[in-house]
């Protein structure tokens, strides 16, 4: 027998080799010789596909694995194999082995299924089960939990994302780019730092100006134009980097002391603010998380950190504003409410606080507890628990693509005590840790289903509200899609019940990453398809949806540094009557702090040059035609709704696109 081979190599940098490769072809009824494939140094080149012939005595009938090694011919070289493509002799048909695997190492080897997805129960050989079996074991030394600190969710085993295997590893193209648009944007701005020749704060408002150089967007130029303007800083809520912390409000609360005549002229004159808490047209955004956070110390400077509560009101006319805002949780006799009246510098500074106070909670709490580590959870027990072949591994696997290696990064070159966060955010230091361990306490599985969200907020009839709308366009897609795969796999909710390997996943999830929340509500065990479909929704609207509302933006809404400043570094007003220019620029991030402000939300929001698109599966883990179908329908659906995004969008001077799926990525990668 004469089986035909084709061998496909990856496409990114380094990916090909000059070591010899070996291939074995086992089935049912017996194994191939071991074949020597390449001519070695001119096959497996970089998006090379090979063709080869692999000969055996006997017919091995259907085909189970393909057994594939690496031996060093002159150096080592490490190799990343796509797929393995296996024609056999007299019939149409054609196996497929999805591999998207490197091979480390001299004497190396990988032994991949057959790309037909199957669960446990669906494997009856001895051979399959001890695959199985054999993978698990592997994957779960190499993929371990740690806790990063106490009181957060669980994360991988690395101190550095040079300890992550080769798999979970950036390509080189990713890195080079990744390590260098970081370097170009402080350069950037150190440059234009030293020609400003200033002080160590800003003199001026204006001159925050001078570092709009080389980085700059449409909704950061417009963001610099508007941020005074009462109706853009309420829109900011809605649809800016953080469009998930306003709540309708049914009653003031009692450490709020605004009273109905302090806004009375804010409101319609026919009504009172009782009459529009009623109505629910009165809106809150509580920072109390903030609240006695301690705050960071940079360059033996002490920053400042505030609580602010902010009251919105839905004016029929003027759309959603401000009305009240006051910076202290604890209040006294003495502590003022901001308002809309006040003299405008004490109004504008008062908001810069609300904006500060936005900064720490996006970038700590909804970007990095409710996106990056979430996924992490999801992407840890994906791959100690679900081996390559079953379904629920191949869904899920290209929304995780990355997503360890850049929370490593995160880890230690943002929010260590070396990191950026410690050089430049207020709640840098020890502030962030517990800043996360507070929200960790109060999170809930329930707030990450966007339908639950909204509708625990209030705020499903709220105008304007475009994150809203798209996001649950995009739910209603991904749980249509999910749908569509777990049905193939699972006709009732016994199949899910008596799926050992998808019990072992939920438990991992449940028990080892979201440790010790007893508030957040996900069973370690999983009863029915619906609690499967809903999970992995969430999962895969996590890893797309909500992580490109809360990263895709942080250039257009933090640029400009007066409007979503990272610190203080002065404590809030208690005088309305003796805010000064002077005051907010000695309040505001000095020049030096701006720069990396603007240097890192441009390096970490912008368009990733690698990046693959949402639904955009390149690594083809499905192979059974039923599944590819599902997909395409997957496809179509995104682009209907892209068309229907960019039509909402069409000729508005402030468009919301981030919920666009091209421009959504399919995984965490930044």
């Amino acid at each position: 027998m004469e089986y035909k081979v084709t061998v496909a190599t990856g496409t990114s940098e380094y990916s090909g080799t000059n070591n010899y490769v070996y291939v074995t072809l086992i089935g049912e009824k017996g194994k191939s010789e071991r074949t020597l494939l390449d001519n070695p140094g001119l096959d497996f080149c970089r998006g090379a596909v090979d063709d080869y012939i692999v000969k055996s005595d006997t017919d091995l009938g259907p085909l189970i694995l393909v057994r594939l090694e690496k031996h060093k011919y002159f150096i080592e070289d490490n190799w990343f194999c796509r797929y393995v493509k296996v024609s056999v002799p007299g019939e149409r048909c054609c196996y497929t082995f999805p591999c998207y695997r490197w091979l480390v190492g001299d004497g190396v080897f990988v032994e991949l299924r057959e790309g037909t997805a199957k669960k446990l129960s669906e494997d009856s050989l001895p051979l399959e089960m001890a695959h199985r079996q054999s993978e698990l074991q592997e994957r779960q030394k190499t993929y371990r939990w740690v806790a990063w600190a106490p009181g957060i969710p669980k994360c991988i085993d690395a101190k550095s994302e040079a300890d992550l295997p080769q798999d979970a590893r950036f390509d080189n193209e990713k890195r080079s780019d990744f390590e260098g648009s970081l370097h170009y944007a402080l350069l950037e701005l150190s440059l234009k730092k030293l020609a400003i020749r200033f002080g160590k704060s800003w003199s001026d408002l204006e001159d925050f100006r001078r570092i709009f150089w080389k980085l700059r967007s449409p909704i950061a130029e417009y963001t610099m134009e508007h941020w005074k303007e009462d109706w853009f800083f309420a829109y900011q809520f809605l649809n800016g980097s953080n469009p998930r912390n306003i709540t309708r409000l049914k009653k003031v609360p009692s450490n709020f002391l605004v009273t109905g005549d302090m806004v009375q002229s804010s409101l319609i004159p026919t009504t009172t603010l009782n009459e529009e808490l009623k109505k629910g047209n009165i809106f809150l955004v509580d920072h109390a998380i903030l609240d006695g956070i301690p705050a960071n110390v940079i360059r033996n400077s002490p920053q400042y950190i505030a609580a602010p509560l902010c009251l919105l009101y839905e004016h029929p006319e003027k759309g959603l504003i401000p009305i009240a805002i006051q910076l202290e949780q604890k209040p006294d006799k003495d502590t003022p409410v901001f308002l809309p009246s006040d003299p405008p510098l004490a109004w504008l500074l008062a908001k810069m606080w609300v904006r500060h106070a936005e900064f720490q909670v996006f970038q700590l709490l909804s970007h990095l507890l409710r996106t990056h580590l979430m996924v992490e959870v999801i992407c840890v027990a994906t791959l100690r628990q679900l081996p390559a072949v079953h379904p629920i591994y191949k869904l899920l696997t290209p929304h995780l693509r990355y997503t360890l290696e850049i929370n490593c990064r995160g880890r230690t070159q943002l929010l260590s005590p070396e990191g950026i966060f410690k050089r430049v955010v207020s709640t840098g230091g020890e502030g962030l840790l517990i800043l996360a361990q507070r929200e960790y306490k109060v999170l809930t599985y329930r707030s990450l289903q966007p339908k639950f969200d909204f509708l625990d907020r209030g705020v499903t009839k709220v105008k304007g509200y475009v994150y809203r709308d798209y996001s649950l366009m995009l739910w209603d897609v991904i749980q249509n899609f999910v749908s569509g795969i777990v049905s193939l796999y699972y006709q009732c909710d016994s199949d899910v019940q008596e799926d050992s390997e998808l019990q072992a996943w939920i438990h991992d999830v449940a028990v080892e990453g979201f440790v010790d929340v007893p508030e957040f509500g996900l069973a370690s065990d999983m009863k029915t398809k619906e609690e499967l479909i809903t999970l992995l929704s969430v999962a895969i609207f996590t890893s797309t949806a909500q992580h490109a509302a809360t990263n895709n933006g942080q250039f257009d809404w933090c640029a400009w540094v007066p409007n979503t400043p990272c610190t203080m570094r002065h404590p809030p007003p208690r005088d309305k009557d003796a805010v000064t220019m002077e005051m907010i620029m000695d309040t505001l991030p000095d020049i030096s702090q701006s720069c990396v402000q603007m240097a890192i939300t441009w390096h970490l929001g912008r368009a990733q040059p690698d990046a693959i698109p949402m639904g955009q599966y390149v690594e083809q883990y499905f192979t059974e035609p039923a599944a590819l179908k599902v997909i395409d329908k997957f496809r179509k659906e995104l682009k209907e709704l892209e068309d229907k995004i960019m039509a909402q969008n069409e000729g508005l001077e402030l468009q919301y696109l981030y919920l666009c799926p091209s421009r959504m990525e399919n995984s965490i990668t930044i």
